[in-house]
């Protein structure tokens, strides 16, 4: 028998992509589904052949991690719900909405010795990850251009529907893919100037502690001809683009439990464990108090937003 694992959520990333992967993970053993509708946990438990659960508490005693697909702050309470139990975490990104419930969980997962791991989709292809680790290498950035504008809410796409991606928009959703790339070749961000633009838009200016600078704006609701996805650095090197992710979601969710049971295995510490997760978080809060304050936001002083309705 693999890890148990209990998969927490029923929309359609938790079907689609984590359970999915978690299914067919040759070491990995999924116990049960939860979900905040029990007809939904049954029906998806149904299609990964396992075992719908009612009571979270009960699912968390039958296993030994937890992969979270909800929204971030159902995520949040429920993997510190989790790590309170000892179990390994497996969650999605942004970890939380607020600093305070990312130290939170950060905190508990250090003070019992536990894995944890948080899937930036494109940080789990091999591909992404060699062009980080050569760029960090080399040295000599200046900053960066980020553009990443989706049209979720066009018909027919599986996450328009979604309440908390309409009420936090881009910056919550695409942001944390954007900077998952970037923070490991410019550094830590120090502070953000960001204001709101057309279509939901949000358009930041991070200072880095090195002195790069980036540039980044992102929506879910641009017009659908103006979509894009880009990251490009630029410095003594020249210009060079970040690729994308050489995986399907599936693939890189394996991958992502691999590492996962790596750290079971061996110890704690993965380069997107919960406390990169809560260094990502950190910087949105502080664009979205920039954005809101109408002024310069040093990191260490944003604590976040607070919960919207769930979704």
């Amino acid at each position: 028998m693999g890890l148990r694992f209990g998969l927490l959520g029923t929309g359609f990333w938790a079907t689609e992509t984590q359970g999915a992967a978690l299914a067919a993970h040759p070491d990995a053993t999924l116990v049960g589904v939860w979900g905040r509708d029990p007809a939904k946990a049954a029906e998806l438990a149904g299609k990964l052949g396992t075992r719908p659960y009612e009571d979270v508490d009960a699912l968390l005693a039958d296993v030994d991690a937890v992969a979270i697909a909800l929204p971030p702050h159902v995520q949040a309470d429920l993997a510190l719900r989790a790590a309170r139990a000892g179990k390994h975490l497996l969650l999605d990104k942004p970890i939380a909405l607020s600093t305070e419930a990312a130290d939170a969980i950060v905190a508990e997962t250090e003070a019992r010795g536990l894995a944890s791991v948080v899937f930036f989709t494109s940080r789990f292809s091999d591909g992404v990850n060699d062009f980080l680790r050569e760029a960090a290498a080399d040295g000599g950035w200046h900053g960066v251009r980020a553009t990443l504008f989706a049209s979720i809410f066009q018909p027919g796409n599986p996450y328009g529907a979604s309440p908390w991606r309409r009420e936090k928009g881009g910056l919550w959703d695409v942001g944390p893919h954007v900077l998952s790339v970037v923070l490991p070749v410019l550094g830590p961000v120090e502070e953000v100037t960001a204001v709101a633009g057309p279509r939901d838009s949000v358009h930041a200016l991070t200072r880095h502690r090195d002195g790069a600078v980036g540039s980044f704006s992102v929506s879910l609701d641009a017009a659908p001809e103006a979509g894009a996805f880009s990251v490009d650095l630029y410095g003594e090197h020249g210009w060079r683009s970040v690729p994308g992710g050489d995986r399907s979601a599936v693939e890189a969710f394996g991958s992502a439990v691999d590492r996962l049971l790596e750290q079971v295995r061996k110890g704690p510490g993965d380069p997107c464990d919960v406390r990169f997760g809560r260094e990502v978080v950190a910087v949105l809060a502080a664009a979205e108090a920039s954005v809101r304050s109408g002024r310069t936001v040093r990191v260490a002083e944003a604590t976040g937003s607070d919960p919207v309705a769930s979704g």
